[in-house]
Parts: C-alpha cells; structure tokens; sequence
C-alpha cells in the first residue's frame, strides 16, 4: 500500500508538472500532440474529437510527457508547417515550457498552505539535550554513555528544561576537587544513573566528558487562520529551495551528496518508509517538498529539460533569430539519452542498494 501511495505521489507531481505545459499551450494556440501519463506502451488512449489531441496513459508508472506538434523533429520536414512548435511565437514558447515547473511550484505551495491551514503548523517549543556521539577512551565512554542517551539530570538537577545551555555548563562548570558528576540518562525505557568526572580541555578552554551534544527539539501543533498557513507555506517552499539549491551546489562543486542521490526506485522505496512511519502529513510534507525539487530540477539548463529549451529561447530573443530547429532537436534529442542513461544508472544502483 505505501509503495503504491509512493507511486502515486509521483503521478500526481508529474500529471500537474505536465498539465502546466497542456494548459499553456492550449491558451496560447498552440497544438498538442499527446498528453501521456506514464513512459512505454500505451495502456490506454483516447483522441479528443475538438483539439485532436491523445490522451494516454502507459505501462510504466515512471514519467509522463506533453508532445506539441512538430517539436524536436531532427529531420526539419515538418518545421515549415504554420502549426510546428518551432513557427510559434517565442514567447508563446517559453510560457508553454515555463509553466511546468511553475506549476510544481504553485502545487507546493497550495498543497502545504492547505495542509497548514486544516491541520495546524508545528512550533518548536524547546529542545532537550541528548549525546549524539561519545568519544573513544574520554569519561564519558568510560563510564558507559552511549550515542542517542537523552540526558535528564545532572547531580539531581533537571536540566530538561528546554534548553541545552543548562546540560553543558554543569558540565564547564565543573571544577577540580568538585565530586564527579552523576547524569540520569533515559536510553529507550530504561533511566540509569552514570558517574563520570570532567577533564580539562586545553584547546577548547573547558571541561568537557567526551561527547557531542545534540537537541531534540519538543513540537506542538498551533492552529493557524488562512494569512499564517500562506506566511508558513510560503517560508517553507522558500526554505525547501534554498536547500535543494546549496545541495545541488555542493554536488557539483564537489560530489558531496553523489552517493545519496537516488531515482525513481529509489525515491518510491524512501518516500513509502517515510510515510509508513508518518501517516499523511509525511505524505503531504513529501509531496512539496518533492514537487519543488522536481520544479528547480526541470530549470536547469540541461538538454532534454525545460531549463534548456528556455535557454534557447532567451538566445532567440537575444539574437532576434532562431537556432536551426534540426540543431536545437539534435541537442534535446542528444540530453534525452543522456538523460535516460543517468536514470538507468541509478535505478540500477537503487534496486542493488535495495537488495544488497
């Protein structure tokens, strides 16, 4: 059930992503070959009498496209047909392609302001301190102190108090002749009760036991009015973009993240555990932030993707003259494969990840 909830998720983001590119071009005249919802042999299709469009949809549950008439033809024959895509009006054009990604976007935000408005926004309203990681040979992993351990008292004082601030100055604090400190850790359910005596940290200019400190941070649901689920949703795609933009930054600068990129399979099986673990609002919270890396995705400008096709588009209006359709179909048509062979690529190592 969570794989098929998976899957649905991706038919949605690329049914809007795809019905951005179908309603454009139906506003600006332009004509549509096919509107398909899924790659390979067609399952089923109808052809509408008014536009001549075919609607299909097909085997397999990966992808989807929106061909317009006369689009990436190599061989230039039907470029010189009034209806070709390539004869339109660039702007036409470049509003036809813009509005995929737009349209990812736009779910985004819709989606999550919706989900916010009807269900409430999360609030973080303190953090509790809990050892993330424990030094090898330091007092801490002396005295038994284990990564994950949250930390509810030191010497008897409870230090949840919302902060970390109070955990790490009972431990800085700590003064030579002082008697060693007594934490009360919760590990799973089970609380033990663990000495351990501080040790000058020469470089850091402090006691320390041996351990970094992370927090978990408490969250409540605060019911919201319409203004705020828009204020929240709105921070969100904004946060969420900025993220996705410094990852991608860091992948090609350098590879960084290359060994937790994932496709479609990959995706599915992260997307289904995540939602077997956290309901609907997972499947929500998944379903924009997914949406928007599909949008930033699409505007890169590589070729095969609506970044590209928008790029041609500026050196049209640039130039006041367009590339040869046959070369810019040779350059799409030459990205696609590309394309195709990265997405082998990777939907190969996910399904060897998922049984390795």
């Amino acid at each position: 059930m969570y794989i098929l909830l998976a899957i649905l998720l991706l038919a949605i983001l690329i049914v809007v992503h795809e019905a951005g590119h179908f309603w454009a071009a139906r506003a600006t005249g332009i004509e549509v070959n096919e509107f398909a919802i899924g790659m390979g042999p067609k399952l089923f299709s109808r052809k509408s009498e008014k536009t001549g469009t075919v609607f299909s949809i097909r085997a397999i549950p990966m992808g989807g496209f929106c061909s317009f008439y006369g689009e990436d033809d190599p061989t230039g024959e039907g470029q010189k047909d009034p209806r070709a895509f390539a004869q339109q009006k660039v702007w036409k054009r470049m509003i036809t392609i813009l509005m995929g990604p737009l349209m990812n976007f736009v779910l985004a935000f819709v989606v999550a302001a919706v989900f916010y408005w009807v269900s409430g926004v999360s609030v973080a309203t303190g953090v509790d301190p809990y050892i993330s990681e424990v030094m090898a040979a330091g007092p801490a992993y002396s005295a038994g102190l284990e990564a994950g351990d949250v930390v509810e008292a030191v010497n008897g004082v409870d230090v949840l108090d919302g902060t970390v601030d109070t955990f790490i100055g009972a431990i800085s604090s700590w003064k030579e002749g002082d008697a060693p400190l007594e934490l009360t850790v919760r590990r799973g359910e089970e609380r033990l009760t663990l000495s351990m005596t501080p040790v000058w940290d020469e470089a850091e200019g402090k006691m320390r036991i041996g351990v970094m400190v992370g927090g978990v941070y408490r969250l409540e649901t605060r019911q919201v009015n319409l203004p705020e689920a828009v204020e929240s949703s709105w921070n969100l795609c904004v946060n969420a973009s900025g993220a996705i933009l410094r990852s991608l930054k860091q992948l090609v600068t350098t590879g960084e993240g290359l060994d937790q990129t994932s496709g479609p399979v990959g995706i599915i099986s992260i997307v289904s555990d995540e939602v077997r673990e956290g309901g609907f609002s997972a499947f929500v919270q998944l379903l924009a932030l997914i949406s928007i890396n599909l949008g930033l995705m699409n505007l890169l400008p590589i070729p095969g993707l609506d970044g590209s096709r928008l790029l041609f588009g500026l050196i049209e209006i640039i130039r006041r003259k367009p590339i040869p359709p046959q070369k810019e179909a040779a350059i799409h048509l030459a990205g696609m494969a590309l394309l195709f062979g990265v997405l082998i690529f990777f939907t190969f190592k996910d399904v060897m990840r998922l049984f390795g």
